[in-house]
């Protein structure tokens, strides 16, 4: 892995202490990158910049910046007058406040970069590192990249200050714009939000950021690693997504808890006995496998069954034993 590059060279100034610092990206973004390319021969697409009145290309050098006030109308503004609003301290950190991080929402949060010491500044990086560890404290400063003027938050972070860019206040949108929201303003049963409770406890764990990948990149390079070997690509049909088509909110509910039930393996029902095989003999099988007798031994390899005073069933099969011979008939 290649080793990465400061992207910026300065001060972190946080009062009189000035820390001479550089800032490296802290998080790298493995998009997948595309050409456009002429279908015809793969020979690469160029593109040039046209006058939209003349229909001539223009040079980089004839062209401006304009802001658009209505179709057709611009205020032109000139290199030289953005070079003068540019602001000075384009090569500080400059510490403002210190606050504590739970005051801030997540919104704001922009873009992450480690800010790391440069030669010299070692002991005065320490030292301001510690004391925001110690205090659990958030710098909030400001910093100028690519020309423009940007809120950061700074925080340790391992044995590192990480350097987050910021939104501010005047570029979040406010929920009150949504009109799509007002249909949200309803009253939800007691039993629906026990059950609502329900399926976000049975899809909670600890989050792991190992848990999750980009499985699109992850399949997008796979074809194209096989492509590139030459392989033939024999697309299958998209998978159709099929939504479960609840006829209600609690219906929904109750299917989306035996769905994460049935993904987990602790289905509800019980798994569905199997049934005995039939004896040989044809007849059918006995309510027990074995018949006990009186003492507790199983019954004769013959089959035939065992009464509790010991004897043998009789030969015809019945369960009652044959009647006792008449007496002869005393004589008078």
């Amino acid at each position: 892995m290649p080793m990465p590059r400061s992207m910026w060279k300065g001060t972190l100034n946080f009062g009189l202490v000035s820390v001479p610092v550089k800032l490296y990206s802290a998080a790298v973004h493995k998009n997948v990158t595309f050409h456009q390319l002429h279908a015809k021969d793969h020979a690469r697409v160029v593109q040039r910049r046209f006058c939209s009145a003349e229909g001539e290309e223009v040079e980089y050098s004839e062209i401006v910046k304009g802001y658009e006030l209505a179709p057709g109308r611009y205020v032109v503004v000139e290199p030289e007058e953005f070079a003068a609003l540019e602001p000075a301290f384009t090569r500080t950190i400059e510490i403002e406040d210190f606050v504590q991080l739970e005051e801030i929402d997540a919104i704001y949060f922009d873009r992450p970069y480690f800010v790391v010491p440069s030669k010299g500044g070692a002991r005065s990086y320490r030292l301001l590192l510690e004391a925001m560890r110690e205090t659990s404290k958030v710098a909030i400063g400001r910093i100028v990249l690519r020309s423009r003027e940007q809120l950061v938050a700074i925080r340790p972070r391992e044995d590192a200050l990480m350097m987050v860019t910021m939104n501010f206040g005047d570029e979040i949108q406010q929920t009150s714009s949504f009109y799509e929201l007002e249909e949200a303003e309803v009253e939800v049963s007691e039993h629906e939000l026990d059950m609502a409770r329900r399926l976000v406890d049975s899809v909670s764990r600890p989050f792991d950021i190992a848990n999750y990948h980009d499985t699109y990149r992850e399949a997008l390079m796979d074809l194209i690693d096989r492509k590139a070997n030459g392989e033939e690509i024999v697309l299958e049909p998209a998978a159709k997504d099929e939504h479960l088509q609840a006829p209600d909110l609690m219906s929904a509910l109750e299917a989306s808890l035996e769905q994460v039930r049935a993904r987990a393996g602790q289905e509800t029902k019980p798994p569905a006995r199997k049934r005995k095989a039939a004896p040989t003999n044809g007849l059918s099988a006995p309510a027990k496998a074995k018949s006990l007798t009186a003492n507790g031994k199983g019954a004769p390899a013959n089959g035939k069954g065992s009464p509790a005073n010991g004897k043998g069933a009789p030969a015809n099969g019945k369960g009652k034993p044959a009647k006792a011979a008449r007496k002869p008939a005393k004589r008078s």
